[in-house]
């Protein structure tokens, strides 16, 4: 007479390893994500190729003077120069053209990286105090809007010419939009969320530690990204007193001389390296914040 499975024996045939299926196929998927990146590939290089094919143009055709406008081989020739010892002269005023972008990166990531942190506090009490907000906002706001020629004097008068005015100043470009997107974020979390969390006992810092900072995480993200940008854009401003060695005290410095080739190679300088560590960022963004970049 059959009996019917034990308890332990339909518990094992329900948690039995499922056998897998048939792999799908994922070369199908991928191909078009290949063929759209060599795409893209493509056209900002032959776009760069324009771009120098037309520079190129200009300088042969002698529309301006080349000390208005240098030649390729002539930002070239600088390049070389700067990056080595030429005639007994070691790069440009005894520093290498690396050395002067690492000076200054330096300083971009001891002086935006204190400023994104301040922000980051700045924003979170802001986002969860309504008092904070009140009080703090104006005063966030007016440092945004002010460039930061505006008051690096005073930060001279105040530090000196060395080293900490530059610093201030970065981290005082750099805080603003850190603090804003912050703030915004954390005061737009989702109140389901929050009122869960709180139902289940969680205190005031653990929702904002556990829930909040994390909704805000890509929001967050994209105003430390802002903060680098600016603080890059205002090393030239931050290194026009004592700046050498650093990549912007170099601009200033050629362009007392009307050495406009080496000009243009800072700024090539400049915004190469400011491109890749956006893209550094970005991928940073990708991997802390997955689903925002799939959104």
């Amino acid at each position: 007479m059959p009996t019917s499975p034990s308890l332990r024996e339909r518990t094992a045939e329900a948690t039995a390893p499922v056998p897998p299926g048939p792999a799908k196929p994922v070369d199908g998927r991928r191909r078009p994500e290949r063929a759209a990146l060599l795409r893209r590939i493509g056209l900002r290089v032959l776009a760069l190729a324009v771009l120098l094919g037309l520079w190129q143009l200009v300088t042969a055709l002698q529309l301006w003077s080349p000390v208005l406008v240098p030649s390729p081989a002539a930002v070239w020739q600088a390049l070389l120069e700067t990056s080595g010892t030429h005639d007994g002269v070691r790069g440009y005023q005894g520093h290498t053209l690396i050395e002067h972008l690492g000076i200054s990166l330096r300083r971009i990531f001891i002086g935006a990286g204190a400023g994104a942190v301040a922000g980051l506090v700045l924003g979170v009490l802001m986002g969860t105090l309504p008092w904070v907000r009140v009080v703090l906002e104006p005063a966030v706001a007016f440092l945004r809007t002010l460039p930061p020629l505006a008051y690096f004097s005073l930060l001279i008068i105040w530090f000196g010419i060395d080293e900490a005015p530059k610093l201030w100043l970065l981290a005082i470009a750099a805080m603003p939009p850190v603090a804003v997107a912050t703030a915004s974020a954390v005061a737009s979390a989702p109140t389901a969320l929050v009122e869960a969390a709180r139902a289940i006992g969680a205190r005031r810092g653990q929702v904002v530690t556990s829930v909040v900072l994390p909704s805000a995480l890509p929001e967050i993200l994209v105003g430390v990204r802002l903060a680098f940008g600016i603080a890059y854009s205002s090393v030239v401003a931050a290194e026009t007193v004592n700046g050498l060695p650093g990549i912007g005290g170099l601009i200033r410095d050629a362009q007392r001389y009307n050495q406009s080739d080496t000009v243009v190679l800072g700024l090539f300088a400049i915004g190469i390296s400011g491109l890749l560590i956006d893209a550094a960022l970005r991928l940073l963004s990708d991997r802390l914040a997955p689903w925002r970049s799939h959104t």
